[in-house]
């Protein structure tokens, strides 16, 4: 019994130090790209595929008219924009992570093999939300399917974030390491897409009519909010500061009182 807790306890070990071993960030890097790129390829081929006009159509339907062919497609062309929005800001976060993160592990490599398998999805995503047009009944669906997609794509990328900051010292910038500015810009920009698509999720649950429009201005709305993230941080960080500020004030006037009273008023 003794001789198979010491194997089991090596063996535990050897796992361990098998998920923190180095891990080439350069080569993390190139294979994400390529995933990245193949899947925003796929996108365009779909829209290219099922999405274009036939010339026939354009002429007899629409009198010549290609504009108003084109607009039969806008919620197909919508699907499309905000899949590919989406997968742009994921890279531009995985892009700002490896940027601060000097040193990747094999827990880093897993954890970003398990989100990109999640950006692959992102193409039956579009497939999925493209329905809209043409009224399916299985829209919630759809938005619920989206939305856990792109919340486990997110959330990975987050927890190598959180790997990354348990050997902070050895795997991160710098300027990226606990308390710093970028360190609250960088939890904000990796946090912002898992609350978000978590929180689209259950709003589809509670107000199922109004399930595409809660879809679409979440795919509005984050642009936007990448946009002004920085701003914001900013902003909270100044008043974090300002109301711990205040609060040291009021300690060291408390204790100033009560340096200048006697020893007679303080015991009274």
């Amino acid at each position: 019994g003794q001789r198979n807790e010491e194997e089991e306890h090596h063996s535990l070990e050897t796992f361990t130090f098998y998920l923190s071993e180095p891990l080439s960030k350069e080569r993390v890097e190139a294979f994400s790209d390529g995933v990245y790129a193949i899947v925003a390829t796929l996108l365009i081929l779909d829209i290219c595929e099922d999405n274009v006009p036939d010339p026939r159509e354009v002429e007899e339907k629409f009198h010549g008219s290609l504009l108003e062919a084109l607009s039969e497609y806008g919620p197909n062309y919508l699907a499309y924009f905000g899949s590919f929005v989406t997968i742009g800001l994921l890279w531009f976060v995985h892009h700002s992570l490896f940027l601060y993160v000097t040193k990747a592990t094999r827990l880093m490599g897993l954890l970003n093999i398990l989100s990109l398998s999640f950006i692959g999805g992102l193409p039956l995503a579009y497939q999925l939300t493209s329905e809209f047009a043409e009224e399916s009944h299985n829209e919630i669906e759809a938005i619920q399917v989206s939305c856990v997609i792109t919340f486990f794509a997110s959330i990975f990328q987050f927890a190598i974030w959180t790997t990354a900051l348990l050997h902070e010292g050895e795997a991160l910038h710098p300027f990226a390491r606990y308390g710093g500015k970028e360190h609250a810009f960088m939890f904000a920009k990796l946090a912002l897409y898992p609350c978000v698509s978590l929180g689209a999720f259950f709003l589809t649950c509670l107000l199922s009519e109004f399930s595409t429009t809660i879809f679409h201005l979440m795919q509005i709305v984050i642009p936007f909010a990448f946009l002004a993230l920085r701003i914001f941080v900013r902003i909270s960080l100044t008043v974090i500061k300002s109301v711990l500020s205040l609060s040291r004030r009021k300690v060291l006037l408390l204790e100033e009182e009560e340096a200048c009273l006697s020893p007679t008023e303080t015991l009274s």
